[in-house]
């Protein structure tokens, strides 16, 4: 069964999904960020079947969050290091987790903690506004048309209704 494709949808959680939207893919550079580089060592920490790591891969590369280095020549074999795009997806993994030690984590309590080496703490994400750092939470925030909405959806009828909602 095809999927729906949403790369073309003027929304980035939509883009983001149609990009990351399976199980694997987050976990895969989830394990990026705990420096696992090597396709046999993605495989052995996921348990994840071959050619669904290839395929998970070949997307992260062609996406441009990870770059294939070789490190080998005979075979020729590479490691895949995040890239500055990969690495600006750490926020939402450090979101997703927040959001599941909140909700999902066992009596005993998160099974992985966030220690933050600056401070020395371990610690959680927090959203924060970029301009004055004041939380952000949705009782104080509204979603509105950006300069890159697609102007033959703006008037219709159900669009604009949702962003009247808003206001």
């Amino acid at each position: 069964m095809k999927r729906t494709s949403f790369a073309q949808w003027p929304c980035s959680i939509a883009r983001t999904m149609d990009l990351l939207g399976d199980w694997w893919t987050p976990l895969v550079l989830r394990d990026a960020f705990y420096g696992v580089r090597r396709f046999d060592e993605f495989q052995q920490a996921l348990g994840i079947a071959r050619n669904t790591l290839a395929d998970r891969l070949k997307r992260l590369v062609d996406e441009g969050l990870l770059e294939k280095v070789p490190y080998q020549t005979e075979p020729v074999r590479y490691d895949y290091v995040l890239t500055e795009k990969g690495r600006d997806f750490y926020p939402v993994l450090l979101a997703m987790t927040r959001w599941g030690d909140k909700w999902l984590a066992a009596e005993a309590g998160p099974p992985i903690t966030v220690h933050h080496l600056a401070c020395g703490h371990d610690t959680h994400a927090e959203t924060v506004c970029a301009d004055c750092r004041e939380p952000m939470t949705p009782d104080d925030t509204r979603m509105r048309r950006g300069p890159g909405f697609p102007p033959r959806l703006a008037e219709r009828p159900d669009v604009e209704e949702r962003f009247a909602r808003q206001e």
